[in-house]
């Protein structure tokens, strides 16, 4: 015979909200940091694609 706990469901869907409300926010905060560090990425970028990119390893060791 099975014993149910008042109110489980409850708390199970609450948890459930909670741990997305925890994944939007992390997702959240990640897209905040990829646009804020864009420019700088692109920067880096062009950089790497004028030192040669892929075909610069036999000139910088």
């Amino acid at each position: 015979m099975k014993v149910r706990q008042a109110g489980t469901e409850r708390a199970t869907a609450s948890g459930h909200r909670l741990l997305m409300a925890e994944a939007v926010l992390a997702g959240a905060v990640v897209l905040a940091l990829l646009v804020s560090e864009f420019p700088s990425l692109r920067r880096e970028v062009r950089i790497w694609r004028m030192a040669g990119g892929l075909r610069a390893r036999r000139r910088y060791p």
